[in-house]
């Protein structure tokens, strides 16, 4: 393969953008799917919780040596939601995950979601619950859909979650030079 550093004003660079692969265009909708799915009967609060608690996932780093794969994203998110469901009952007992991995993830997830609940009152722990179940039933489907990868959810929060982010920040060119390459097999 051939790498061309390409100006900004690339045409071949912006057909491109404007016109991504079939592939790209089928995972994208796909991904959007599983996402709108995921969110569409929840209310504002557990919607903000199940984009939070994917952040917390997406952005986490594992120790070295240990990496983390979707069964532990289910394992804590499972673990988390049945501690808050507990919760809402009045009964204090917390769950734990299976594996080590997925206790530091849920660890993680937890703080966040702490610091959330400090201002959230009393229906907190049932929102949490919620969107917790949802992160559970979304990360085991997007696992079973790319059946031989045991990071498919990883995947999909880092390409729906990355876009958001890209959306974000808005670089220009000159900001990210790697953003202005053309790569030609």
């Amino acid at each position: 393969m051939t790498e061309i550093d390409c100006p900004a004003d690339c045409v071949y660079l912006a057909s491109a953008r404007d016109h991504p692969p079939a592939a790209a265009v089928r995972r994208q909708q796909h991904d959007l799917t599983l996402f709108v799915q995921a969110v569409r009967d929840l209310n504002r609060r557990q919607s903000q919780l199940f984009l939070a608690i994917n952040t917390v996932i997406a952005r986490y780093e594992p120790p070295e040596l240990q990496p983390i794969v979707d069964d532990d994203v289910v394992d804590a998110a499972a673990a988390l939601a049945a501690t808050y469901e507990t919760a809402s009952r009045g009964v204090i007992y917390q769950h734990r995950p299976s594996t080590v991995a997925a206790e530091r993830l849920a660890t993680s997830i937890g703080t966040m979601l702490v610091d959330a609940g400090r201002s959230g009152g009393s229906a907190f722990e049932g929102d949490a619950a919620v969107a917790l179940r949802r992160v559970e039933q979304t990360a085991r489907t997007a696992h079973a859909d790319g059946a031989p990868d045991s990071r498919a959810y990883f995947k999909l929060l880092d390409r729906v979650l990355g876009k958001l982010d890209d959306a974000r920040s808005e670089t220009t060119p000159e900001d990210n030079p790697a953003a202005s390459r053309l790569i030609l097999p």
